[in-house]
């Protein structure tokens, strides 16, 4: 199990952040190595998705889902995360909060992710900073919407 904390700030205020958060098309742009991000018919608040990331020497796609939970509008809610693939699984929870800056945001992420199969055997503190790496990248991409 990998802990991630992290916080980013935005030049933008709390509901302009959570507007681009809410916006499957801008997230699908910005998800390091997402070819699908689709709204699941059956389930409110739970997305399809599809990702092909290469970590150290595995390399693979992922079909899992992302379920958006605790919605407290503006101003946080909670992720949970599963893929698998032939590389192995992965699964995760975090939670996300804004809160006003100055005139700005700050977003702030914790959670756990775990992962088995070949993608573990590269080792869980490889993981957990490819993680943050892909995290930051997002949220960079994010940051240049807002």
């Amino acid at each position: 199990m990998s802990e991630i904390a992290r916080s980013y700030t935005f030049d933008a205020p709390p509901d302009r952040v959570w507007q681009l958060l809410m916006d499957t098309k801008a997230l699908a742009a910005c998800i390091p190595g997402c070819e699908r991000l689709d709204p699941d018919p059956d389930t409110p608040n739970r997305y399809v998705v599809k990702l092909s990331i290469k970590l150290a020497a595995v390399m693979g796609t992922y079909d899992g889902s992302v379920q958006l939970v605790d919605i407290q509008p503006g101003r946080s809610y909670g992720m949970i995360v599963e893929g698998r693939g032939r590389p192995g699984f992965v699964a995760g929870k975090a939670a996300i909060g804004l809160a006003p800056e100055g005139t700005g945001t700050r977003l702030d992420v914790t959670g756990e992710m775990q992962a088995g199969g070949a993608i573990a055997r590269v080792g869980q503190r490889l993981i957990g900073s490819a993680a943050n790496l892909m995290m930051d990248r997002f949220f960079a991409c994010v940051k240049g919407q807002t």
